[in-house]
């Protein structure tokens, strides 16, 4: 079994994001981009590594390519997403596409997709993606 097939069973159990490297698995229930930037905050070396993610919009993508993320598989997928994935060249599949991802009242695109929507390098972003949760979180 290929790292990005296991990621994608362990999503399948109910985490928001799975990360698979060898016979190493790495797994989050945080929502949204939370568990990329714990996973980098904490310094961990994500080259290489296969990541299944409930959701992955552009902000997600940016975090995915600037943790060197070998392959990535996205429940739901936005164009934005797809867009940046291609563009750095990691493979991906996903379950759905979506034109945007929207925030969790429903009622438009979420911040975190908005906080980067003219950013297209990812160390940029991360900057931008840390800075925006902080003070969606209440710690800016």
């Amino acid at each position: 079994m290929t790292d990005i097939d296991r990621a994608k069973r362990a999503l399948e159990k109910g985490h928001t994001l799975v990360l698979c490297k060898g016979g190493e698995v790495m797994t989050s229930d945080l929502s949204g981009i939370a568990p990329m930037l714990a996973f980098i905050g904490e310094g961990k070396d994500l080259r290489g590594w296969s990541a299944a993610d409930a959701i992955v919009g552009k902000a997600a993508a940016l975090l995915f390519v600037y943790a060197g993320i070998a392959e990535a598989y996205a429940k739901v997928l936005s164009e934005e997403g797809e867009k940046v994935l291609k563009t750095h060249g990691v493979p991906y599949a996903c379950g759905e596409k979506t034109r945007h991802i929207i925030n969790r009242r429903g009622d438009g695109i979420c911040p975190m997709e908005k906080a980067v929507l003219n950013v297209s390098d990812p160390a940029e972003a991360l900057v931008v993606l840390r800075r925006t949760h902080a003070a969606l979180c209440g710690k800016a």
